[in-house]
């Protein structure tokens, strides 16, 4: 998902340290500002985080963020949503089946479900259990001999009318609307808030159904219900004149990738060629839109074909691919990317860059897709380490203009995105308590890979780095741990303090530097004591490298007071130090 605010790096602030002049550097919103400019609407200027607010810890937040003793016994094998969507009178109502593994000593269950819907009852083997409520946290009791290595199931029954969504994608619930045809057009989205807004479930990202999910949705018989996998069948009941629509997926799903879009559809397909074989394409659309979508949508071909170069096979061939027209900006949802950016290139018709080259391509088209690598096949176990998504697929924009239009368009449109960073908080969020960090786990995130690739200076071992993520841990949840461990093992090089500096600390590494006749002194500043990072830098019009620390280390050259430039493809402030 993208969240939009927008700040600019102006250097006009003078400081006097201990009689040094510096020049210093002043973070100035203009999310205002800007969003006027450019016609942002009120949903991207304040989509700062998912949430609304930061979270401190509550009770409910420790019971929704932790692998509490009462998920940790059981291991979700399937689930079978079967639901009926009524747009009328907005309520939704049906049945959650969850198989599970058993890999504890334990009785009792936590689900979630939030209100206002209702979890009405539970059942195993046909009998009710018991169930204790907290907040939105529900512990059933299931029946006596949940050994260790059996397999059971229990039944959730829910019903009610879920929380509409205000701002969409952000805000997270139903969105209930109508298309210009005055027909229903209605969806799903929860990234931030958590799938237990529309149906119960273990609503946490560690635990995955291993066997995938199967949904069966009733809709009016006018509409179409488009869900996640494949289409195996369509149910009509000319009595009740509903339609059912059963959807079948095949490999682990996280919960927030699951969803329902149902309105006036049409289909169009087509098929590519890619790593692992035939894929299947398929389209979703109003029907008012058809001819715009045939056009539009051929950015689902070039964007496929150029992730795949960088990060390897599309990981869910089994369960097709997939393009939904939906009434909101646009969300990952596995094998169903759901897509509102009115069929036109950039972000909503402009450039989040600013730079010229983000208008090159559809941006939800490439970012959604983007997130079925990162997010929908490698999945955070926390929120709070959400960066792993939002990171790597921002950084696949720019891989997607370097695979088609070259690297000067890549980098461009990289840099231009630092416009958007806030710098105020780090990106990893607080651990166990469902909170994530900073919205600049987009930006800044993607800028961190971007530095990190200069780094290693070794272009065709940071694609094998990249594409041996998605094999190391296909279809699995993952910690930043994992991820920075592989990173590091994979290239060689320690990023430990990089890693460190960009995600858990909101400063940006600032090289000082003072440059008198023919010496040259420079220092890493505004960063944790035992920062280091090599950084390429031009001096006399000679590309070099220097390994700065946080003190003070002197370079020798052969020109007095030349031009000294630091590589703009280096996420750094830099500061000239007027006397030193």
């Amino acid at each position: 998902m993208f969240a939009l605010n927008y700040h600019l790096l102006t250097y006009n602030v003078y400081k006097t340290y201990e009689n040094k002049i510096f020049i210093m550097i002043k973070a100035t919103s203009l999310s205002l500002l800007l969003g006027a400019a450019i016609g942002l609407t009120p949903a991207a200027s304040h989509a700062d985080n998912l949430f609304g607010t930061e979270n401190h810890g509550s009770r409910q937040d420790v019971l929704r963020g932790s692998i509490t003793p009462e998920r940790a016994w059981w291991d979700l094998s399937h689930y079978h949503l079967d639901i009926s969507v009524d747009p009328k009178s907005r309520e939704i109502k049906g049945t959650n089946t969850m198989k599970y593994r058993v890999i504890g000593p334990q009785q009792r269950l936590q689900v979630e479900l939030q209100s206002p819907l209702n979890l009405d009852k539970a059942t195993q083997s046909g009998k009710t259990l018991k169930i204790e409520k907290d907040g939105y946290s529900y512990f059933i009791t299931a029946l006596e001999g949940q050994e260790v290595g059996t397999e059971q199931e229990v039944v959730l029954h829910f019903s009610g009318n879920p929380k509409v969504a205000v701002r969409a994608p952000w805000d997270g619930g139903i969105t209930f609307t109508k298309d210009s045809n005055g027909n229903d057009f209605i969806a799903s989205s929860n990234q931030g808030i958590g799938a237990s807004i529309w149906w119960p479930n273990k609503d946490h990202g560690y635990d995955e159904p291993d066997n995938g999910l199967t949904m069966s949705v009733e809709v009016p018989e006018h509409l179409v219900n488009v869900s996640n996998g494949r289409l195996t069948s369509v149910d009509h009941n000319k009595q009740k004149k509903t339609k059912t629509y059963h959807w079948k997926v095949v490999n682990p799903i996280n919960n927030y990738g699951v969803n329902i879009n149902i309105g006036d559809y049409v289909h169009f397909d087509e098929q590519y060629q890619g790593e692992k074989g035939t894929l299947d394409m398929d389209y979703w659309v109003l029907r008012e839109n058809l001819d715009k979508a045939k056009k539009q949508f051929k950015e689902g071909k070039r964007t496929i074909e150029a992730l795949e170069y960088w990060f390897g096979p599309y990981p869910f061939y089994e369960d097709s691919y997939k393009i939904v027209e939906a009434p909101y900006l646009g969300m990952e949802h596995q094998s169903s990317v759901t897509y509102g950016n009115k069929y036109q290139n950039g972000y909503l018709g402009r450039d989040r860059s600013l730079a010229g080259p983000g208008m090159l391509f559809d941006f939800i088209i490439v970012h959604e897709t983007g997130h079925e690598w990162f997010a929908n096949n490698i999945t955070a176990k926390d929120i709070a380490d959400m960066w792993i998504h939002e990171s790597f697929t921002n950084y696949s924009e720019s891989l997607f203009l370097e695979y088609h239009f070259g690297k000067e368009q890549a980098f461009e449109y990289i840099r231009g995105q630092r416009i958007n960073i806030a710098n105020q908080k780090p990106i990893i969020g607080k651990y166990n308590v469902h909170s994530e960090g900073s919205s600049d786990m987009y930006d800044k995130g993607g800028n961190m890979l971007h530095t990190m690739r200069q780094i290693l200076n070794n272009d065709e071992l940071w694609r094998e780095t990249l594409r041996g993520l998605g094999t190391t841990f296909y279809h699995q949840t993952v910690t930043t741990e994992q991820i920075e461990g592989y990173i590091n093992q994979k290239t060689g090089i320690d990023f430990s303090l990089v890693f460190d500096q960009y995600l858990r600390d909101h400063r940006v590494p600032t090289l000082e530097y003072f440059l008198k006749d023919k010496l040259l002194q420079v220092r890493w500043s505004n960063v944790n004591p035992k920062f280091t990072m090599p950084i390429r830098v031009t001096i006399a019009g000679k590309e070099q490298w220097l390994k700065p620390t946080t003190r003070w280390s002197k370079v020798e050259i052969n020109q007095a007071n030349p031009e000294f430039v630091v590589d703009p493809n280096f996420y750094v402030n830099t500061m000239s130090i007027l006397g030193h």
